[in-house]
């Protein structure tokens, strides 16, 4: 598929088949987090995944949406900010930007191999980072539900126009 095709083709998906993900495409899935870019290469990103039914109990209490409890998988994306870059002039930390450009392509890479997935922030972030035990420097940013969309249909996407996005320099 071409990229441009992919990036049409990949939508917030909020209701899953209750299909096993393969491991192979889970896998694959998670190499093309591994491999996105980072500021100076430092990497500062957990990936929890989440399969097993009494673990996605635990998860399921942070997002209260019906149709998130329909995702076989879900993949939780973990800032490291002992790890991180922090920019010399003001200190801004890079690892939810980090994180964000991991689960792009995560996103993107799923959407390519037939799977679904929806980019969730608005979760209580503190009894997920409870559930999961996890130090204080490592944060959940996003929730990432995996799996195969229920509809097959691709629903047309609602975005601004060009003309209201770009402004080209005029300084």
């Amino acid at each position: 598929m071409r990229f441009s095709q992919l990036i049409t083709r990949r939508y917030s998906v909020r209701n899953y088949k209750s299909t096993p993900v393969e491991s192979q495409k889970l896998e694959q899935v998670l190499e093309a987090a591994r491999l996105a870019p980072s500021a100076v290469n430092f990497q500062p990103w957990h990936f929890i995944v989440v399969t097993q039914p009494e673990n996605l109990a635990k998860i399921h209490l942070t997002y209260h949406r019906e149709w998130f409890r329909t995702a076989p998988v879900i993949i939780i994306a973990c800032a490291d900010h002992s790890q991180s870059w922090k920019r010399n002039i003001d200190g801004k930390d890079s690892a939810e930007i980090d994180v964000a450009i991991a689960v792009d392509h995560i996103t993107l890479q799923a959407a390519d191999l037939g799977l679904g997935t929806c980019w969730v922030c608005n979760f209580d972030t503190q009894r997920c980072a409870e559930a999961l035990k996890l130090p204080g420097h490592i944060e959940p940013v996003a929730m990432i539900p995996l799996g195969y969309p229920e509809n097959e249909e691709f629903p047309k996407k609602k975005r601004k126009l060009l003309e209201e996005i770009i402004h080209w320099e005029k300084f």
